[in-house]
């Protein structure tokens, strides 16, 4: 964890190797959320900033720092749809980058540490960064700031640590964790596979056998669902909850290697998964580790106009740290 932001030692929160395993597996299993957080106050902030800026820029170049799913870039190509737009996405995992690109060809993509991005200092109107900054480390604000040329805008959304989305990050581990110390889906999967062979005609002794050392885990997984709530983990627990259950009443109408395979795939997502939300908790900031990176901001010659809490609308709770900053215009001689 970064120095700035609690005191925790470590540089930067994952590897490339590590968000690679995350990404690779996003979505393969519709098990886990792909990342995207969807909140309308998040929303609202970029369609705010981006929409400010289509009315000031003709042909921005922009560059999104730690795109991740592609939220921001998705909402910067529904706004300037029809108009052109340089678009790069900048990640350091290369399965982030590659899925960006299958999904909007037009992107360029660049797989990097943030800390580092091999471009000219001055060469992006629009910079931004949802919830990629913070995980990079110290440098990494430092780093968007230099990169906007005069003129140029900065955006950032940075985790907090007093938030609610911090909470539900940690709700989420919880639940993960909770989930794999039960071994719902190895125990779902050893019955499953028991199943399966009574009904082509084998023993049904295995089958009522493992079905009886799953229902503790079943049992483990409703508290957890009830606890936390059927959303937790992007309601995941719920859909695997429920789709057991679904298969096991009509066992016969399944094939065996799908069955298999959508749980083993659930399985092998679960520690990246549980990774990236441990990740997500560890780069909160709390207020003196975002006053830390205002200032790398402003030692770059960058000037803030906005720097404080995202709240949730309507209420008092913040969900993230907002920064928006201007670089000067050059003077004229």
């Amino acid at each position: 964890m970064n120095p700035t932001r609690s005191g925790a030692s470590s540089d930067r929160i994952g590897s490339g190797a590590s968000w690679d395993a995350y990404w690779q597996g996003s979505g393969a299993a519709e098990a886990w959320s792909e990342g995207g957080v969807s909140h309308p106050a998040i929303r609202a902030f970029w369609l705010d900033f981006l929409g400010d800026a289509a009315k000031n820029f003709a042909r921005p170049a922009l560059l999104d720092i730690g795109s991740g799913n592609g939220a921001v870039v998705e909402a910067a190509l529904g706004l300037f749809a029809g108009r052109p737009l340089d678009i790069r996405s900048v990640d350091i995992s290369a399965a982030a980058v590659a899925n960006i690109r299958r999904r909007f060809p037009s992107v360029q993509g660049l797989v990097c540490d943030a800390r580092s991005i091999p471009l000219p200092t001055g060469s992006c109107d629009l910079v931004t960064s949802q919830f990629g900054v913070d995980y990079a480390g110290s440098g990494a604000a430092a780093e968007a700031a230099r990169l906007v040329r005069a003129g140029g805008r900065l955006a950032l959304l940075l985790h907090h640590r007093s938030g609610a989305l911090y909470d539900e990050c940690a709700d989420s581990l919880d639940a993960v964790s909770r989930l794999r110390g039960a071994e719902f889906i190895p125990r779902a999967i050893a019955m499953f596979r028991a199943g399966f062979a009574a009904v082509r005609g084998d023993d049904r002794g295995p089958y009522e056998e493992a079905a009886k050392q799953l229902a503790p885990a079943a049992r483990a997984l409703e508290d957890i669902i009830g606890e936390r709530g059927e959303n937790v983990a992007g309601g995941t627990l719920s859909t695997l909850y429920a789709g057991v259950a679904r298969i096991h009443e009509r066992l016969p109408h399944y094939d065996p290697d799908d069955v298999i395979a959508w749980l083993t795939r659930m399985d092998d997502e679960l520690e990246p998964f549980a990774g990236r939300l441990a990740s997500m908790l560890d780069c909160a900031l709390d207020q003196a580790a975002f006053d830390g990176i205002c200032g790398e901001i402003r030692n770059g010659g960058v000037a803030i106009g906005q720097a404080g809490p995202l709240l949730v609308p309507g209420g008092s709770r913040p969900l993230a740290w907002a920064i928006v900053a201007t670089r000067p215009p050059a003077s004229n001689p």
